[in-house]
């Protein structure tokens, strides 16, 4: 056993552990809810960064 981390077995067996107490099933929801809320974080920084984009160019005056 390493000092400061684990090594391979180590991770092995906590993922093993993990599967027991929480099943298959739940694994995937959890992992697919996490997954979705990254995807939403994503977008709504994408989101900020268009809605500044949108606001520099409107502050611009419109030639005629």
């Amino acid at each position: 056993m390493r000092i400061g981390g684990a090594g391979g077995w180590e991770w092995i067996i906590i993922l093993v552990i993990v599967l027991l107490i929480f099943g298959v099933g739940r694994i995937g929801k959890i992992a697919g809810e996490l997954g979705g809320g990254i995807r939403a974080f994503r977008e709504g920084l994408k989101g900020e960064d268009e809605s500044e984009d949108a606001e520099e160019t409107s502050d611009e005056p419109e030639e005629k």
